[in-house]
C-alpha cells in the first residue's frame, strides 16, 4: 500500500497514514457472508416512550371513531364504509410506523477503518477516504453520525424519536408512507367528529351516542385536538420529505448548505430510488411489499444464543 493513500479523521480534521493501525469499535459488524443481517431496534428510552404514545394515540383515535362515532350511527352502511376505510389506513400507518423503526436505515459498518480493511479497498494513490472518529468507521459520501443510533447512517435526514429511529438511505420510503398515513387518518377522523358534532346538537346529544354526553363531548374534542396536531405535523412533514427527495437534498445537507459533490438525480429518478423502480404502482405505498414473514423468526446464531433476522 502506498503511504500516498491517506484516511481523514474527518472529526479532527486531520490525516491519518493508512499504515497506522486504528482502534476498532467493541461492536463490529461480524455477519457472515450470505447470512442476513440482524433484526434493527435503538433501545433509546425517549424513542420508545415516543414510539409507545404513537401507538397509543392512533388505538385511542380508532376507539373513539369505532365505538363513540360508528357503532351508534343508524346508518349501516356509513358505518361499514368508514370503519373499513379508518381501520385499513390504521394499519397500514402502524405497519408503516413499524417498519421505520424497525429497518436499518443504512448504517455504516462499525469499527471498519483499519489497515486491513483499507488495503482491501484497492485505493489509488493520493486517493482520499474519510474516517469517523466516534464509531470508528470508514464515511461514505453523503453519511453522517448520529449520537443516538451511534453509527454513521448513509444519506441520513435526521433522527426522528416518534419512529424511534434515523431516516436513511433504506428506510425513508417507510418514514413517508407512514407521515402520509397518518396525514389521511388525521383528516378523516376530523370530518368525522365533525359530521358526528353536527349530529348529536341535532338530537341534544341524547341518541348520538352509546356513552354520556359529557364523556362523549370530552372523548372527541380530544380526537379533534390529537387529529388537528398530527395533521398539522405529518402533512408539513410529509411535504418536507418529498421535497428532499424530489430535490436529492437530505435535511442534515439543507441545514448545514453543504455544496453537493455528488451528481444530483432527476426527481423521477429521486422517486424511484426510494420507493421502488420501475412506474407507479400500488407497490410504493404497500408498507407490505418485500416483507418476508419467515425471516421474523429467530434462528441460532453462529456465535451462540438466538437473534432475529429481517
Amino acid at each position: 500500500m502506498s503511504s500516498g493513500h491517506r484516511l481523514r479523521d474527518v472529526e479532527q480534521q486531520r490525516p491519518l497514514l493508512v499504515g497506522e493501525e486504528e482502534p476498532v469499535a467493541k461492536e463490529v459488524e461480524r455477519t457472515p457472508l450470505g447470512e442476513t443481517k440482524r433484526l434493527w431496534f435503538i433501545p433509546d428510552c425517549c424513542g420508545i416512550v415516543c414510539a409507545f404514545i404513537t401507538w397509543f394515540l392512533v388505538f385511542y383515535a380508532d376507539f373513539v371513531v369505532t365505538f363513540v362515532m360508528l357503532l351508534p350511527s343508524r346508518s349501516f352502511w356509513y358505518a361499514v364504509v368508514n370503519g373499513v376505510l379508518f381501520n385499513s389506513l390504521a394499519v397500514l400507518a402502524l405497519a408503516s410506523h413499524l417498519r421505520a423503526m424497525l429497518t436499518d436505515p443504512g448504517a455504516v459498518p462499525k469499527g471498519n477503518a483499519t489497515k486491513k480493511y483499507v488495503e482491501s479497498l484497492q485505493l489509488k494513490p493520493g486517493e482520499v477516504i474519510y474516517k469517523c472518529a466516534k464509531c470508528c468507521s470508514i464515511k461514505p459520501e453523503r453519511a453522517h453520525h448520529c449520537s443516538i443510533c451511534k453509527r454513521c447512517i448513509r444519506k441520513m435526514d435526521h433522527h426522528c424519536p416518534w419512529v424511534n429511529n434515523c431516516v436513511g438511505e433504506k428506510n425513508q420510503r417507510f418514514f413517508v408512507l407512514f407521515t402520509m398515513y397518518i396525514a389521511v387518518i388525521s383528516s378523516h377522523a376530523l370530518a368525522l367528529c365533525g359530521y358526528q358534532f353536527i349530529t348529536c346538537v341535532k338530537v341534544q346529544w341524547s341518541e348520538c351516542s352509546d356513552f354520556s354526553p359529557p364523556v362523549t363531548m370530552l372523548l372527541m374534542i380530544f380526537l379533534c385536538m390529537e387529529s388537528l396536531l398530527f395533521f398539522t405535523f405529518t402533512a408539513v412533514m410529509f411535504g418536507t420529505q418529498l421535497h428532499s427527495i424530489c430535490n436529492d437534498e437530505t435535511e442534515i445537507e439543507r441545514l448545514k448548505n453543504e455544496k453537493p459533490t455528488w451528481e444530483r438525480q432527476t426527481r423521477w429518478a429521486g422517486l424511484r430510488s426510494v420507493f421502488g423502480g420501475g412506474a407507479p404502482s400500488l407497490r410504493w405505498i404497500n408498507p407490505f411489499a418485500g416483507l418476508k414473514l419467515p425471516t421474523l423468526l429467530p434462528r441460532r446464531s453462529w456465535r451462540g444464543g438466538a437473534e432475529f433476522s429481517v
